[in-house]
């Protein structure tokens, strides 16, 4: 609850910003209120403002009484509730034949008085932190993850699809097919892909992220990570969106028209397709996060090169005819930075707000 000298406050500095020309929502949005509020406060008194939350509402007439509280306190602490909840308790009441409140009554009497606390030896659940990093060049930031492909019989045989993406130039840096899910083809997989991007003795940090996965957090992969001075990361528990790029090539790889979708004769045949595949995606396909150009000639530091010269055709097109250009032509400039579940900022914010 805001205090009326900090109202008072909040209105002076809304009303200062105003007078020297900034836009009454965007100052509100600065000190984190509504507009609608900041009017509210400023014009407490007005006719059309919503007086509901003013209204002395009366008490329910079947609100429980601070008898049946204290009852319901009492019955919750006694040693054979100890360790129950309320969604045990009131079944076992009603056995007795007695009723005191609902389920629901209890909960929210026990949240009122501070006795809905975690119970038992586990651990109380928390929720983690998202895991956020921004890459501004190749081999920062690696994205991971293992998807199945159907094999002769569906539904009861698969193949696996190791892959690691490099977020920034969205490249492959290493990939492998094998008949099961472990930590230790992953293990060998990673430092394959170390190996290959030439990070082994390197003082630049790399970020590996993955979900939550048990080839993931095996103990082989992560001592193979700690001895390669990896970073891992993972998404949090239960939360696909987490791993975002990783997600959306498999999507690609799985949309593509020539994919088996009767699965695989076998595992050499699983191999082979994998590598045609990341092959087109390599060499062929035209990425529209990196400008159209290419994961490998992004990878290979040849992007700027390829941008200008599209960028002198579209300058030679104009030049022949400047009647079809009204504004600058197409500026073909790719993203300095890449970010892996970017935070929300305060600009996200305004531009919700506006």
């Amino acid at each position: 609850m805001t205090s009326t000298t900090d109202r008072a406050h909040i209105i002076e500095l809304v009303d200062e910003a105003v007078a020297a020309g900034a836009r009454q929502f965007m100052a509100c949005a600065e000190l984190c209120i509504n507009t609608r509020t900041y009017q509210r406060w400023k014009h407490p008194d007005n006719p059309n403002e919503d007086q509901r939350p003013l209204a002395k509402r009366p008490e329910p007439k079947h609100k429980l009484t601070d008898e049946e509280k204290a009852l319901i306190l009492k019955t919750v602490n006694q040693p054979e509730h100890a360790s129950k909840p309320p969604s045990q308790i009131v079944p076992i009441l009603a056995d007795r034949g007695e009723y005191i409140a609902s389920e629901s009554s209890f909960y929210r009497v026990m949240r009122e008085f501070g006795e809905q606390n975690h119970r038992g030896r586990a651990l109380k659940p928390e929720n983690k932190a998202l895991s956020s990093f921004c890459a501004t060049a190749k081999n920062q930031v690696w994205s991971w993850d293992i998807t199945y492909l159907n094999g002769p019989i569906k539904g009861l045989c698969y193949y696996y699809l190791y892959l690691i993406l490099d977020i920034f130039t969205r490249d492959i840096v290493g990939w492998e097919v094998w008949e099961e899910e472990s930590a230790e083809h992953a293990s060998q997989l990673i430092r394959r892909a170390v190996m290959a991007q030439n990070l082994r003795n390197t003082q630049e940090p790399l970020i590996l992220h993955s979900d939550n996965g048990s080839p993931m957090k095996g103990a082989t992969m992560l001592a193979t990570l700690y001895e390669l001075g990896v970073t891992p990361s993972r998404s949090r528990p239960r939360v696909s969106n987490d791993n975002p790029y990783s997600e959306s090539i498999f999507k690609t790889f799985k949309y593509r028209p020539e994919f088996p979708t009767k699965g695989f004769s076998g595992l050499e045949d699983a191999r082979n397709w994998c590598l045609r595949l990341v092959r087109w995606y390599r060499q062929e396909h035209r990425h529209s996060g990196i400008q159209f150009i290419t994961p490998s000639q992004y990878h290979a530091g040849l992007a700027d090169e390829i941008l200008e010269n599209r960028r002198q055709v579209y300058a030679d097109a104009r030049a022949r005819t400047p009647l079809r250009w009204r504004k600058h032509t197409r500026p073909w400039l790719l993203s300095k930075e890449v970010w892996l579940n970017k935070p929300k900022s305060f600009d996200d914010d305004l531009r919700q707000l506006s």
